[in-house]
C-alpha cells in the first residue's frame, strides 16, 4: 500500500492527514480539468457527468478509514427477509401476464469483454449454443415471452465503451423481432496511479497511450448512468415499473413469472422496491457476496468489505449460507427517487492492477447489490441454483455446450435425462482456456449427461462421440499428448501417460 492510501486508512484524521487529503482532491479535479480540455464540446459534456461521478466516488475514497462494515454488528438476516422460491411460486402466476409483463424492462449488463476466455470484443457476442451468442439468446428469450403473451417486454443493454460499437452494429439484425432493444452506456473513469493518487491518462482519448488509462465502474454504476442517459426517464414515461437486471453470461436469468406475480401483487404502500435472488453457497460459490442484517437493514457482504481475520468465516458453508446470484428486481421510481436525492449508498471496491508495463494503478468501483440497503421494502428470494448458470470460462461453456442441457425458445434447462438435478463439476486446464483451442480440442461435444466429476490436464483432444461418466481425470503430462479416440466410453477412469491414435 502506498504511503498516500495508508496514510488515509486509520483513525480519525489528524490535521496532517485533512490537509492532504484536500490536496490530493484539488490535485485531480485540476488534472480532471485539463483532460477534458483535450475532449471535442460534445464528448466533453458526456465526460463531465461521468467525472462528477467519479469525483463522488474519489472523495468517498480518499474518507475511508479501514473495512466498512463492524464484524461485531453483524446478523443473519431474519427468516422473513430472504423467503424460499418455493412459497413466492406457491401463490400462482398473476391473472393478467400481459399487463404485468407491460410494466417490466429486461437490462442486462453487457459492459464485459471476453478477453478471459481468449476472446476479442464484446464478451455476450460468443457463440455458447448452436451457434447462438448470450445475445442472441437473450433476444429470443424475451421475444418468445411477447409473443406467448402478447406483451411488449423491451430489452435494454448497458454497455461499455469497450463494447457499445460492436454491440450496436450487431443488433440490426434484431430489428424484425418483437423485441424493442435500447442501449446506453455506462461512465468511463480514469485508472488512477496507485502513488500518487493521479489519472495516467494523457487525455480523452482511449487509443494509443491511453488505451489503459480507462476502465466501466463495475455494475454499480447503473444506477447514475442509466438516470443520465435519459432512458430511465423514458421507460417510466411509458408507465413501466421494475427493471429485471442481470448479467448476460448468466444463461439461468429468465424472466420469472411468479417473481414477477410476487412484486406487482403487494398493496401499493407495501411494494417492494429490491428483490435479489439468492441461492445455496456450495464450495465453489465461496467468494460470492452474501444478504446480512446490518443496523437494521438488509446488506449485501462482500469478499473485498471482510477484515483479514473473518475472511475464513465469511467463506463458511455454514455460517453465511447464500449468495447473491445479481439477478435483481429494481422499483424504477424508487431508482428514480434515490438518484434525484443523490441518496443511493454503495460501498467503493477498490481493485488494484498491474497494467502491461508493470505500473500499478487503481480502479475504484461499486456493485449494482450494494444498494440492496438503500431502497424501502428490500426482501431476498432463495432461488433454484438453475437460475444461477454463469459462463465464465471454458469449462462453463462445455457444460452449457452439452446434453446436460436442452435449448428451448432461448432457455436452457437441465436435461430431463439426466437423474440426478446437480451440475458435474468440470475442471479444464490451460490448453482450454481460449475459446478457439477449445473448440479445436472437442470434434463434438461429448455425452456427459451421467457424468460427476472432469478434470483435464495438459495436451487432451477428444473424438467424435466420447461418452463420460461418473468421475474422469484425464492427465497429459509435459510433452506428452492424449487423444481419446471416437466413440469411447469412460466411467470413472483415469487417463495418464501418453495415448495418440494415428490415421492409418
Amino acid at each position: 500500500m502506498s504511503l498516500t492510501v495508508a496514510a488515509l486508512s486509520r483513525g480519525p484524521m489528524t490535521e496532517f492527514e485533512e490537509k492532504l487529503r484536500r490536496q490530493h482532491e484539488v490535485s485531480m479535479h485540476q488534472e480532471l480539468e485539463a483532460l477534458l480540455a483535450t475532449a471535442s464540446k460534445a464528448e466533453a459534456e458526456v465526460s463531465r457527468k461521468d467525472f462528477d461521478g467519479f469525483k463522488n466516488l474519489f472523495h468517498r475514497f480518499l474518507q475511508v478509514k479501514g473495512p466498512s462494515v463492524d464484524w461485531a454488528k453483524i446478523n443473519r438476516p431474519p427468516e422473513e427477509s430472504i423467503q424460499p422460491y418455493e412459497k413466492i411460486k406457491g401463490k400462482g402466476l398473476p391473472e393478467n401476464i400481459t399487463a404485468c409483463l407491460n410494466k417490466l424492462v429486461v437490462v442486462k449488463l453487457n459492459g464485459g469483454l471476453g478477453t478471459s476466455m481468449g476472446c476479442k470484443g464484446p464478451k455476450s457476442l460468443i457463440s455458447v449454443r448452436n451457434e447462438n451468442t448470450f445475445l442472441d439468446l437473450t433476444v429470443r428469450q424475451i421475444e418468445h415471452l411477447n409473443k406467448t403473451y402478447d406483451a411488449d417486454v423491451p430489452l435494454v443493454l448497458m454497455n461499455s465503451f469497450n463494447t457499445d460499437e460492436d454491440t450496436r452494429k450487431i443488433l440490426q439484425k434484431y430489428s424484425h423481432l418483437q423485441v424493442k432493444i435500447h442501449t446506453f452506456n455506462q461512465s468511463r473513469y480514469p485508472r488512477i496511479n496507485k502513488e500518487s493518487l493521479l489519472p495516467i491518462a494523457k487525455s480523452m482519448g482511449v487509443n494509443g497511450e491511453n488505451t489503459e488509462a480507462w476502465y466501466p465502474p463495475g455494475h454499480g454504476d447503473i444506477y447514475a448512468s442509466f438516470c443520465n442517459s435519459g432512458v430511465l426517464d423514458k421507460l417510466l414515461a411509458e408507465g413501466r415499473e421494475y427493471i429485471f437486471v442481470s448479467n448476460i453470461d448468466n444463461l439461468g436469468a429468465t424472466v420469472d413469472l411468479y417473481i414477477l406475480h410476487h412484486l406487482m401483487s403487494q398493496p401499493a404502500d407495501k411494494r417492494y422496491e429490491f428483490i435479489m435472488e439468492v441461492t445455496d453457497k456450495t464450495r465453489a460459490d465461496v467468494k460470492g457476496g452474501t444478504l446480512i442484517q446490518y443496523e437494521d437493514h438488509l446488506r449485501l457482504l462482500e469478499i473485498a468489505q471482510v477484515p483479514k481475520a473473518h475472511v475464513d468465516e465469511f467463506k463458511s458453508v455454514t455460517k453465511f449460507k447464500i449468495f447473491n446470484t445479481n439477478n435483481l428486481w429494481i422499483s424504477l421510481p424508487a431508482i428514480k427517487r434515490l438518484q434525484d436525492k443523490n441518496s443511493m449508498d454503495l460501498e467503493i471496491i477498490v481493485n488494484p492492477k498491474t497494467l502491461d508495463g508493470g505500473l500499478n494503478v487503481i480502479q475504484l468501483e461499486t456493485a449494482v447489490g450494494a444498494a440492496i440497503k438503500s431502497f424501502k421494502n428490500a426482501m431476498g428470494i432463495n432461488v433454484p441454483r438453475s437460475r444461477f448458470l454463469p459462463v465464465k470460462t471454458s469449462s462453463d461453456l462445455l457444460l452449457v455446450m452439452s446434453n446436460l442441457y436442452s435449448l428451448d425458445a432461448g432457455s436452457l434447462t437441465m436435461s430431463k435425462k439426466r437423474e440426478f438435478p446437480t451440475t458435474p463439476h468440470v475442471k479444464l486446464g490451460s490448453s482450454f482456456t481460449k475459446v478457439q483451442d477449445f473448440l479445436r480440442r472437442f470434434e463434438n461435444i461429448p455425452d456427459m449427461l451421467e457424468l460427476d466429476h472432469l478434470t483435464v490436464s495438459g495436451d487432451v483432444t477428444f473424438g467424435k462421440n466420447v461418452s463420460l461418466k461418473g468421475t474422469v481425470i484425464i492427465i497429459a503430462n509435459h510433452g506428452d499428448r492424449i487423444d481419446i479416440p471416437a466413440g469411447a466410453m469412460l466411467e470413472n477412469k483415469i487417463v495418464s501417460g501418453n495415448l495418440r491414435i494415428l490415421d492409418h
